[in-house]
């Protein structure tokens, strides 16, 4: 019987947006990059109007990786993935990780990043499966890439994680029963009740409350507070963190 242990990354497997940490990695290689935020800025501002859907603020985002050939890209993945993912991730996580493994469960990584990076960060951390947001990947990448599919987010997540992973969109309630599903937001409230038990990473006030027996870990993080958070993000998006 195949049982499984559902992971999201940001803010769950380690303290950061993925994102934002792969923007830094490659601006601090690429320092030139920084000035292609010119790009993303009106579409940040619109965004926080909401007058601009987060599947193109999400896009725009990338506008940093224009030009750039697609092996030098896949190589910067595999780098971040192999370098900073590695020596940041939460220690306690990597531990469930292991323990899953140990108990005969499929390992998969299910995130809301682009499908640049999240593989190799899968590869490095031992998982079997690897389900994130699809994006058309040219060569040389253009100014703004596009999405090739839905936005992996939300209630999103669970049926692309049955289409991808096979034989989980067939378990029964007593199998779903002895699955394990790990995050710290409220977005991943449906992947978290299509498991039997949940484990929740630094939850806020909400996600206690939905999901009330679950466990819940908080593995030290390198700030102190959500403005460190974003201080951390602001940062990362400038490439200026270390």
């Amino acid at each position: 019987m195949k049982r499984y242990a559902l992971f999201d990354l940001d803010h769950t497997l380690l303290p950061h947006d993925t994102q934002a940490l792969f923007c830094n990695f490659v601006l601090r290689r690429e320092r030139w990059r920084t000035l292609l935020h010119l790009v993303f800025l009106p579409v940040a501002i619109l965004r926080v109007f909401k007058l601009v859907p987060l599947e193109k603020a999400k896009c725009a985002f990338m506008a940093y990786l224009w030009g750039m050939p697609k092996a030098r890209l896949m190589q910067h993945a595999r780098d971040f993935a192999e370098t900073e993912v590695k020596s940041r991730v939460y220690p306690e996580l990597i531990a469930e990780v292991e323990r899953h493994r140990r108990e005969g469960r499929v390992l998969v990584l299910n995130t809301a990043s682009p499908v640049i990076y999240p593989p190799d960060i899968a590869r490095v951390l031992g998982f079997d499966h690897c389900v994130a947001t699809p994006l058309v990947i040219q060569d040389p990448m253009p100014l703004i890439p596009r999405l090739s599919g839905p936005n992996n987010k939300n209630e999103q997540k669970i049926p692309n994680m049955e289409r991808d992973v096979p034989g989980l969109a067939n378990l029964t309630a007593e199998q779903r029963a002895d699955c394990w599903s790990y995050s710290d937001s409220p977005a991943d409230t449906p992947l978290l009740a299509f498991s039997g038990r949940q484990v929740l990473v630094h939850p806020g006030s909400t996600l206690r409350q939905r999901f009330p027996d679950a466990i819940v870990l908080t593995p030290p993080r390198p700030y102190a507070s959500k403005v460190g958070d974003m201080l951390s993000v602001v940062r990362q998006v400038l490439g200026l963190y270390s």
